[in-house]
């Protein structure tokens, strides 16, 4: 072989990413895909004339994005038109009670202030840390392949960890400047996408914040799959090549290495190293063959996962009244439902949950007049008891709880509808667990303590996506993919 053919396993963002920036090196590479669609979990289905994104729904550090098309000579514009959302999102904390959050951030600083009594001082200053923390961050941490912690033994490193908080929690930095639990709920909010409670997380995430409350929240009309297409676009521009209905089953090794992928359908693929963006903990542990697992099942079991999710998607015939792009809900107590998903992990009581509605901005994903809702609902993950009694019920309290604070009925022209859950996760992507986003990002499982993006025992085997550096999400996947691929082309 001419040390030319990669596999790249999967194509969500993290694959995509990889299997371009390879073949934009002069590899052939062709990316094997389990479903029949491409995009991981960032897959979209079409029904009665509505578009929807099946996973993310978040734009955020739209430099990540662009950063990544112009690798190639491209903008993100090239394939999708951007738009930021004003007000970013609302945040709901019960009957008559919520906050929209401006793009405006002196608008927000108001806002603050007009809650707590110098709250926009500290909201400047704290902005400013996570500033610091998001430039640092994403300049100095989030590329490095994380193989060894001499990665981080350079004395700039080392001097910036103290200032990036990695030892202590964000939780305690926001409570120790805020004391009106609302701002406090604002600013707690976006490390929940890490997978972990704030107190669990380190205070090096705010920069979170910077990317939510500065950077903004955007969308790409015609929906989130508009970017997958992007990246795909970009993937045959470079000679890459797809198949799909391509589960893959096991490898054939020669001399240490993988030198043949087989699919369970009889495909089989030579190949001189492989990639692999699908679940980490399926591949090593089911695919791979024992002598070449980098990790043992104990090692599996004491990861600290993140949430699973109960979904719903729903179309109406109707435009709903009041509502928002985004829409939190955080009128029961959260401490509660993280206790439901991390520490007793069992169905919510009083579940927290999340509306997104992009046919407020964009008409285009459901027939004229009609609207377009997603529901999340965080659960704890494998919960595999996910019939449709279950789901059911969860709906339910949904709809009850929205006509409670906006008396707006959601069984009201209701005409589509679909959930998806933990059994789901498991089905069509092997999700460890049934989670949704991957590990928690907490302190022992962040950088170089997470799973290994190259494998200890099979010298041509790497992994990206959200279970290996730098972590969830659409931007740390891009930018793992990337990192990943400049590895394995740098080891030749």
């Amino acid at each position: 072989m001419g040390n030319n053919k990669t596999i790249v396993i999967g194509s969500g963002f993290s694959s995509l990413s990889a299997a371009a920036v390879l073949a934009k090196a002069g590899k052939d590479v062709t990316v094997l895909e389990k479903n029949d669609g491409l995009g991981g979990r960032a897959r979209v289905f079409h029904a009665d004339g509505f578009t929807f994104d099946m996973g993310p729904s978040w734009y955020w550090m739209p430099e990540v994005f662009e950063q990544f098309f112009n690798r190639f000579g491209h903008t993100a514009s090239d394939y999708y038109q951007l738009v930021r959302l004003d007000p970013s999102y609302r945040v709901v904390f019960g009957k008559d009670d919520f906050i929209d959050i401006p793009a405006d951030f002196d608008k927000l600083c108001q806002i603050f202030e007009g809650i707590e009594s110098g709250s926009a001082v500290k909201l400047r200053k704290f902005m400013d840390e996570a500033a610091y923390k998001y430039k640092v961050g994403i300049n100095e941490f989030v590329w490095k392949p994380s193989l060894s912690i001499l990665e981080f033994a350079d004395l700039r490193i080392l001097k910036s960890m103290f200032g990036l908080q990695m030892f202590s929690s964000i939780a305690a930095e926001i409570r120790s400047k805020f004391q009106n639990e609302k701002l406090r709920k604002i600013l707690e909010f976006p490390v929940l996408f890490l997978g972990a409670t704030p107190e669990n997380t380190p205070a090096l995430y705010s920069l979170m914040n910077y990317a939510d409350l500065k950077l903004g929240t955007w969308y790409p009309i015609g929906g989130m799959h508009k970017i997958i297409e992007g990246f795909v676009q970009v993937c045959k521009e470079q000679g890459v090549k797809f198949e799909t209905n391509a589960e893959v089953a096991n490898f054939d090794y020669q001399n240490g290495e993988v030198s043949r992928v087989h699919c369970k359908d009889g495909r089989s693929f030579e190949c001189d190293a492989v990639v692999s963006g699908a679940d980490y903990e399926h591949i090593d542990q089911k695919v791979t063959d024992p002598a070449y697992r980098n990790y043992s099942e104990a090692y599996w079991d004491k990861r600290v996962m993140a949430p699973s999710s109960l979904l719903f998607y729903l179309g109406y015939n109707r435009k709903i009244p009041l509502i928002k792009h985004h829409t939190l809900y955080f009128d029961e107590d959260f401490a509660v439902h993280a206790d439901e998903i991390y520490t007793n992990p069992k169905w919510p009581t009083k579940p927290l949950f999340y509306i997104c509605a992009p046919s407020v901005t964009d008409q285009s994903v459901a027939p004229d007049g009609a609207e377009n809702l997603f529901v999340l609902i965080p659960t704890a993950p494998n919960l595999l008891n996910d019939d449709e009694a279950i789901r059911e019920k969860y709906f339910e309290i949904v709809v009850q709880r929205v006509k409670s604070i906006f008396g707006i009925d959601l069984k009201d022209g209701l005409v589509y509808r679909r959930s998806y859950c933990t059994s789901d996760f498991i089905k069509d992507y092997h999700a460890f667990r049934g989670n949704a986003y991957g590990l928690a990002n907490t302190l022992l499982q962040t950088a170089f303590l997470k799973p290994r993006v190259k494998s200890k025992k099979c010298k041509n085997l790497y992994f990206v996506g959200q279970l290996t550096a730098p972590g969830p999400g659409m931007p740390p996947s891009i930018i793992s993919g990337q990192m990943v691929a400049d590895l394995l082309l740098k080891e030749g």
